[in-house]
């Protein structure tokens, strides 16, 4: 890294002597005295390297973003019209919000009364939660739980069971899900056998395709209409991410 940085940075200084004669027609000599000259500038100038630094990283942030925009544009119909994720907020809202998560992610846990907020405040934000249980047994078996009460009891009762995993600080184990299940007046039985089905299965195991295809590594992740926000986001940049999209 040092290397290219010196080299970047005199590349922006030295360019009309880099290309008036190719360095591998030097002598010994003259290269070693091209190669002090080099240094004894850096030397002199340093925050040129740091100007190499910044360079570099904008670059590498732009590739970073392009790269985003281009895998959801490529799989924007597993995104947003999978047939299956829970949809909430405004569904005829006009910006899309994509939220991948795990119940026991802490930054998940932080990131969702925010997410209610903004939703509650704007009102026209149509909201789409992804269960990618990532974090060990524990959050597949919340995942499971979730997906099984959504499929038996609708998303209403979905919604219930996820706000109160989210606000959950126990351990997650089957006897924790039962009482949960229970306070919301679940058949019990009906989701614990569905908790096994192939059909909780698949979904979970295309959302974790789909997070593979969108090089999704950590939780929480957002899809916000084209852009994809890789970590927490703060209420404040939340909004102002909206406010940009809106123009």
């Amino acid at each position: 890294m040092k290397r290219l940085l010196a080299t970047t940075a005199f590349l922006g200084t030295f360019a009309t002597a880099a290309l008036a004669q190719d360095v591998q027609e030097m002598s010994d000599a003259e290269r070693a005295q091209f190669r002090a000259e080099v240094r004894a500038y850096l030397f002199e100038n340093p925050e040129i390297i740091m100007e190499a630094v910044e360079i570099l990283r904008t670059r590498e942030a732009q590739q970073q973003a392009q790269s985003d925009f281009d895998l959801v544009s490529e799989n924007a119909g597993a995104i947003f019209d999978d047939g299956y994720s829970y949809v909430g907020g405004n569904p005829e809202g006009d910006i899309v919000l994509v939220e991948f998560l795990d119940y026991r992610c802490g930054y998940c846990k932080r990131a969702h009364p925010e997410v209610e907020e903004l939703l509650a405040q704007d009102g026209n934000i149509k909201l789409i939660v992804k269960e990618l249980p990532i974090l060990g047994d524990a959050s597949v078996l919340a995942s499971r739980f979730a997906v099984a009460v959504k499929q038996v009891a609708g998303d209403e009762s979905y919604k219930a069971v996820h706000d109160a995993l989210m606000e959950l600080n126990g351990d997650v184990t089957l006897p924790t899900l039962r009482r949960l299940g229970s306070t919301f007046g679940l058949d019990m039985d009906a989701v614990e056998a569905q908790m096994d089905s192939d059909e909780v299965t698949a979904e979970i195991a295309a959302t974790r395709a789909l997070a593979g295809a969108l090089e999704i590594t950590g939780t929480p992740t957002f899809v916000l209409q084209d852009e994809l926000l890789r970590g927490y986001l703060p209420l404040e940049q939340m909004q102002q991410l909206l406010a940009d999209k809106r123009g």
